[in-house]
């Protein structure tokens, strides 16, 4: 690929200036229609093990490509679909550590650390810790507090409702259940038809608001 890898296009000064927002969020969305594909249209799925932005490549017409599939998984039906853990540090889901299971969720849980990589620009590994253990200092995060301060922050009205939309997605799929967390083909549905479920500036939406958003709350969106 043209432009190498997310990862470092996001690692350097130069080039998080060429990854604006609009571009930033095409990117989220391609990797979650990728993700639903393998996921869903392929027999048997296919679960990748190691999303991470070392392994999100992009070209000159800044398309999203999911590579590396050396840890990939075939899920089968008839198995425990029990694994060693693989993947890239700070992108593994929390699950695998006590069940050695491999399922669909465990792409969904690094996905969720992938799109918020894009929005911060770097890695969430402190805003995940935070997260996981002090609901208290959540509360006092709002959205734009997190974007990547590389960039200005979006002014337009649909810009600022995709940003949203992206945070409230990417805070259902780090869930620590993974029967809460959407699917991606849920995910990549919702993307089709991207619509601000928050119409406030970014300044007043809180990170705790986006955490208990009811989207993707319903059971049967968590089958």
């Amino acid at each position: 690929m043209e432009k190498g890898s997310l990862f470092y296009a996001l690692s350097i000064d130069e080039e998080p200036m060429e990854l604006d927002w609009t571009k930033r969020v095409n990117i989220v969305k391609g990797v979650a229609h990728a993700l639903s594909y393998m996921h869903h249209d392929c027999t048997p799925p296919i679960v990748h093990r190691d999303i991470s932005s070392n392994n999100i490549l992009w070209n000159f017409e800044l398309e999203a490509f999911i590579v590396d599939f050396g840890t990939a998984r075939l899920l089968d039906p008839d198995s425990s679909n029990r694994t060693v853990i693989v993947g890239t540090n700070g992108y593994i889901a929390p699950e695998l550590a006590y069940s050695l299971v491999v399922t669909e969720k465990c792409d969904v849980y690094s996905f969720g650390v992938l799109a918020l990589e894009v929005l911060m620009g770097k890695h969430p590994s402190e805003l995940l810790s935070t997260l996981s253990s002090s609901l208290s200092r959540v509360q006092n995060f709002m959205l734009n507090e997190i974007l990547d301060p590389r960039l200005s922050t979006p002014k337009s009205r649909k810009m600022a409702g995709d940003i949203t939309f992206i945070a409230i997605i990417t805070f259902a799929c780090l869930r620590a259940r993974p029967k809460a967390r959407p699917t991606m083909k849920l995910v990549s549905q919702e993307f089709l038809h991207i619509k601000s479920p928050i119409a406030m500036p970014l300044h007043e939406i809180s990170l705790i608001k986006l955490k208990n958003h009811e989207m993707f709350m319903s059971d049967e969106n968590h089958k």
